[in-house]
């Protein structure tokens, strides 16, 4: 039976690869060989054997061939010929000269069948498909001076810095090359004058960030970091090898000390620190600059583990300036998460500083009057859906790259130009001091819908920071957490790193509200069977649905319908990474195992536990102390806790004990409405209530043990400190702990942001007899809320519906009701 074999069809390119087991196995070899024979005999018609003239002789001098490359004599026939060009052009053509588009996709070509001898004939190529090949690099030399369109999709590139010699490149595609990230995408902006498009994205906005600014910012600190560490080491008159010692120096120091922009991008930032140190020492002193880049590269990697110090993760490329007196340079950036109605996306807007002093008029409508109401918003009717993601600046692991074209969009909006920026100064107080001991970095507007400018309804509800997936032998305060916050509201959830103001991430869904998000662990099955870490962030809102998303990979790989209404809050367990608990307006609380999606992302939820309450929960908290056992919810209408020990049978619990609370006459009651709650540490709980101007500090264990035995009992809680809070009467204002610093946190209806340091008080409520405090405790300090104008008009009547900070206070991250999130370091 003849066998037919076209050039490039897989035959052939199967038969002139090399099997990786011919060295060791002479069958494997000599299978190869023959269908060498068999493929060469119908492509090359010249070379078919005479009939008269057997198989035999020429089948042992091709077995010779082989046991002579077992001996280490390398044969190797290339892929690419000319007649193989020729027919792979679209349309087919006679002259290499004239191939305009040229399709080299599948046909496991490496980057040694790339002859540049070859390719150098190719003039007038404008369109080249590379995609679903074994490509590794790109040689230096391929000399293609008209290319435009490029597509190397599904292959298993490492670099992209020989791309350079495509100059004017303009589409670009590299997806799902696992080797590739982020900063891979960054270096093609820099290198690629001409690149409109990434990935089917157009970067365009961010590419002149890149090249402009942030080389800019880098070249100021390049220098300084010169005049200040080494400009005196030098003398007046130098010998050359002088000048090559502190050369070495310098280019070490320079790339672990010089830092900027978030740590996802620090490979860049050294990549471009090197290139501009160099360029600066050829100018200033003559010094040749070292072309090969190869060479480059392998040295960074050598070095790259001594030379990286915390700094470098603190800070990197994209960065936005830290000090509030450089405000006005912020890049805009879109997102942040909220709760209760205003969809917004893309609209990446960031607040600049500027003076102004604090009269506040806001050109907007007041915040939801459905405020004072026992539900935030009411009930969605779901509509047909559309999401996606917008990813950018995080660092992912190998393997995604997907994720990297819609990456580029969130940073895109952080250009200077069209930031829809909001002004803001921090308000200073009479002695003209600022009246906080923070500094604030970014007002951003990325949740507004339809991505207008004019959008101050769209309400912030929740935010939550990433965990670390390993932060290793760090020890720098700022690397050695989080500062990467997950934000929802509206119809967006945005990732946003808090020193440069940068959205990361932004994931949509046009008839949904989020009202929560929530991080986890999980550990993955990837491509080879290994397991890594990866974090996933659940997000639920109006529709009852909780999305599971994949952060890394910029995907939505599954949802959860928890509930038919909204549901108002979600948490995942301590201890096991896969329990989720919902709650929810249908008076429940729903305990969910999500389950570990395998590498398709297959998964399987099921519910283990309904706990059943009298009113709508609305803040969930797992007890520290047993948080397999008991969980305490602020509802609508008390506080209670539940029994959520599996062993149990019962799948349907009802609570099992309901607190009292002092009541504006000094009453104990069971009946008012706590919507903020959570641990200070392990035993001491702080909760917010209706009655005006106050924030409870109890006891956990010495209220439970008053119930004694029994199913369902009333106890009241054991009152350790009333924290001195604002008098209104709004609903919704949550609160939140700092256990690491022993800090409380609460915003209210003017915009500002209460803060209680107890760490002077921890120790005296340990004890079993520990008395309760005499007098309300003040604030620390009250962050008042700068500022801010868009447009002209000032902004007024700013609610805080939610303020956290990362694990060491190093950020601190306020949600409001006017479609802000607002950001401020501590200084």
């Amino acid at each position: 039976m003849a066998v037919v074999a076209m050039p490039g069809s897989p035959l052939v390119a199967g038969a002139q690869s090399e099997g990786p087991s011919s060295p060791r196995h002479p069958h494997g070899c000599r299978a190869k060989a023959k269908l060498v024979l068999f493929a060469t005999s119908f492509v090359r018609p010249e070379l078919a054997l005479p009939q008269d003239r057997g198989l035999g002789r020429l089948q042992e001098e091709i077995l010779q061939l082989c046991s002579d490359c077992s001996s280490g004599v390398k044969i190797k026939m290339s892929k690419i010929t000319t007649e193989l060009l020729l027919e792979r052009a679209v349309p087919r053509s006679t002259r290499l000269r004239k191939i305009e588009t040229l399709n080299l996709s599948k046909l496991q070509l490496t980057t040694g069948d790339l002859d540049p001898r070859l390719f150098s004939r190719l003039r007038h190529l404008q369109k080249l498909d590379l995609s679903d090949n074994l490509l590794d690099k790109f040689p230096n030399s391929l000399t293609l001076p008209d290319l435009r369109v490029l597509n190397c999709n599904n292959n298993q590139l490492e670099d992209v810095t020989a791309l350079k010699q495509f100059p004017l490149l303009e589409e670009l595609t590299y997806e799902n090359n696992v080797y590739l990230t982020l900063n891979d995408d960054y270096k093609v902006m820099f290198l690629l004058q001409n690149l409109r498009l990434l990935n089917g994205k157009d970067i365009t906005k961010l590419a002149n960030h890149v090249r402009r600014v942030n080389s800019r910012k880098l070249t100021s600190k390049v220098t300084a970091h010169w005049k200040k560490f080494f400009r005196d080491q030098l003398p007046e008159k130098y010998t050359a090898e002088q000048v090559k010692s502190i050369k070495k120096k310098f280019l070490k120091s320079v790339q672990t000390n010089v830092v900027y922009g978030p740590s996802s991008l620090s490979e860049f930032t050294r990549w471009r620190v090197k290139m501009i140190a160099e360029e600066f020492l050829s100018y200033s002193l003559g010094v040749e600059l070292n072309t090969d880049t190869e060479t480059e590269e392998k040295m960074d990697e050598n070095e790259e583990e001594s030379a990286e110090g915390p700094k470098e993760d603190a800070e990197d490329v994209g960065k936005v300036v830290a000090t509030p007196r450089k405000r006005k340079r912020n890049h805009s950036k879109s997102g942040s998460g909220n709760k209760r109605s205003r969809s917004q996306a893309n609209t990446e807007k960031e607040a600049v500083l500027n003076p102004k002093k604090s009269s506040q008029v806001q050109d907007d409508p007041a915040p939801d009057k459905a405020r004072a109401s026992n539900q935030p918003a009411k009930e969605a009717i779901p509509d047909q859906e559309a999401e996606g993601t917008q990813k950018n600046g995080e660092q992912f692991p190998r393997g995604q790259s997907n994720r990297r074209s819609s990456q580029l969009t969130g940073e895109q909006k952080s250009q200077e130009q069209d930031n829809g920026v909001v002004n803001l100064t921090p308000v200073k107080n009479s002695k003209g001091k600022e009246d906080v001991s923070a500094e604030p970095l970014h007002f951003l507007q990325c949740h507004s819908k339809g991505n207008s400018r004019e959008d101050f309804k769209t309400q912030l509800w929740s935010c939550v920071f990433e965990p670390l997936l390993d932060c290793g032998a760090r020890k720098d305060p700022i690397v050695g957490s989080s500062r990467t916050v997950a934000t929802c509201g509206g119809e967006s959830v945005c990732l946003i790193d808090c020193e440069t103001g940068m959205v990361l991430k932004k994931y949509k869904v046009a008839t949904e509200e989020f009202f929560s998000v929530a991080w986890t662990t999980l550990p993955m099955v990837i491509s080879d069977s290994r397991k890594k870490s990866h974090n996933i962030l659940a997000a639920a809102g109006r529709r009852g649905i909780v999305k599971l998303i994949h952060v890394a990979a910029d995907f939505c790989y599954g949802e959860i319908k928890a509930h038919k209404k909204p549901i108002a809050t979600v948490c995942f367990s301590p201890t096991r990474e896969t329990h989720l608990f919902t709650a929810s307006y249908d008076k429940r609380i729903a305990l969910w195992d999500i389950g570990i999606p395998d590498c398709d992302y297959n998964f399987k939820a099921s519910q283990l536990l309904v706990l059943e309450s009298f009113s709508v929960p609305l803040r969930i908290a797992l007890v520290p102390t047993c948080p397999e056992q008991y969980l305490l919810a602020g509802c609508e209408e008390g506080c209670f806790t539940w029994n959520i020990k599996l062993e149990k049978e019962q799948k349907s619990r009802p609570f099992e004990v309901i607190f009292q609370f002092p009541d504006e006459e000094g009453e104990m009651t069971t009946s008012h409405r706590v919507d903020g709650l959570a641990f200070l540490n392990d035993d001491v709980v702080a909760s917010k209530s209706s009655k005006p101007g106050c924030i409870y500090l109890w006891s956990w264990s010495r209220s439970f043990d008053t119930k004694g035995k029994g199913c369902q009992r009333t106890v009241s809680a054991v009152i350790l400190a009333e924290l001195e809070w604002s008098t209104t009467d709004l609903s919704y204002l949550t609160l939140s702990t700092c256990p690491a610093k022993e800090h409380v946190f609460c915003g209210d209806e003017k915009g500002s942001v209460w803060i209680y340091n107890l760490s002077n008080y921890t120790t005296a409520w340990s004890s079993a007899k520990g008395k309760r405090s005499d007098k309300r405790i003040p604030p620390t300090q009250i962050l008042k809320w700068p500022e801010l104008q868009s447009n002209g008009d000032h902004l007024s009547e700013i609610l805080i519906n939610n303020v956290i900070t990362d694990p060491t206070f190093t950020y601190l991250v306020a949600l409001t009701s006017v479609n802000i999130t607002a950001i401020w370091k501590k200084s």
